[in-house]
């Protein structure tokens, strides 16, 4: 832990963690077998959780003014999808429009949508998206004891396209799924031995699910100091990275979460809720920060970085906007003849 927190002063101010707000854009109904996921259509009768349909352009944009006001500078959006491929292009254009638009707000914006084709990356770069979401979860080893819907070189696959559409890429994993410490450390190890680290490095905590695979199995959660250690490791092995303490926050205390920042990470995410599972609430976060000297870190590292949407994008947003208010004023007539 000392090693990770002198390396973390090294090339990070120690007092900023960055806020991020995840919204579930898609919520289930996914046609893949992750053994840790509530949204998959798999065991969907086991865990109760419906398929919803593809969030609409101003339900996703009042979400992320909302969590812009709240002092989030970082926006995800994740969709329960194979892919984008597995949807066709009319669902995938209404995410781009949904990334330009937050994009314009000064935010940094993020994206999990399954496996990616080179030219959906690129289509996500031209539309303004920051970064791409896809964790690794494990170690290439215990990979295909968490899911047999893809393999390990999928996942790889993916983050190479992502790379080489000139788009950051955030990738971790989740701990305490039954893996060993040896996983541990080889999920790690494949993160740091990429050709290039990721910018941003979620470390994950287990959150069981009623009705999921590994609810059912009864796997036994990590502790506060398993996370801790994750942390300080990715800290030293990626030093520049975004190391991000994610889902299962709800149950360390401000001690455990303290150790966290202290051997390295320097993000969280804010909100009382992550795609389907709780989250800390943000009073509880906000005395957390006063109570730890924390401060607020700022979006692109405080350097403004300018934006402009993308005609194809604007024109698209616009239509989106136009074809909502006629609904709107459709309704409205329908009530009206209806009371008359």
């Amino acid at each position: 832990m000392y090693d990770a927190a002198t390396v973390h002063r090294m090339y990070h101010n120690p007092r900023e963690v960055q806020q991020a707000t995840l919204l579930s854009i898609k919520t289930g109904g996914c046609i893949e077998t992750c053994s840790y996921c509530a949204q998959s259509s798999s065991w969907s009768k086991d865990t109760g959780l419906k398929a919803e349909k593809l969030l609409e352009l101003d339900e996703v944009y009042k979400a992320a003014l909302d969590a812009h006001d709240s002092g989030s500078t970082r926006f995800c959006m994740g969709a329960a999808w194979r892919g984008p491929s597995q949807v066709g292009p009319r669902q995938f254009e209404r995410v781009l429009d949904m990334v330009s638009k937050v994009r314009a707000l000064g935010m940094e914006v993020c994206t999990t949508l399954g496996m990616l084709t080179a030219e959906q990356s690129h289509q996500l770069k031209t539309a303004g998206l920051t970064c791409y979401n896809h964790n690794l979860d494990t170690s290439p080893e215990f990979y295909p004891k968490i899911t047999s819907s893809r393999t390990y070189d999928d996942r790889l696959d993916t983050l190479g396209k992502v790379r080489e559409a000139g788009l950051s890429v955030c990738s971790g994993g989740i701990i305490g799924m039954g893996e060993l410490d040896k996983d541990r450390v080889g999920l790690i190890h494949t993160l740091a031995t990429l050709p290039e680290h990721p910018e941003s490095v979620p470390i994950n905590a287990l959150v069981p699910v009623a009705g999921t695979p590994l609810e059912m199995k009864g796997v036994k959660q990590p502790t506060g100091l398993e996370m801790v250690r994750c942390v300080a490791t990715a800290r030293i092995t990626m030093p520049h990275a975004m190391v991000r303490l994610s889902a299962g926050r709800t149950e360390l205390s401000f001690a455990e979460q303290g150790m966290c920042f202290m051997a390295g990470a320097n993000s969280i995410f804010a909100g009382d809720k992550l795609l389907t599972t709780a989250n800390n609430e943000r009073c509880a976060d906000a005395e957390m920060f006063k109570e730890l000297g924390l401060v607020n870190k700022p979006a692109f590292n405080g350097q403004t970085q300018p934006f402009e949407i993308p005609q194809l994008r604007a024109q698209s947003i616009k239509l989106r906007e136009e074809l909502k208010a006629f609904k709107i004023e459709l309704g409205c007539k329908k009530t009206a003849a209806g009371s008359a």
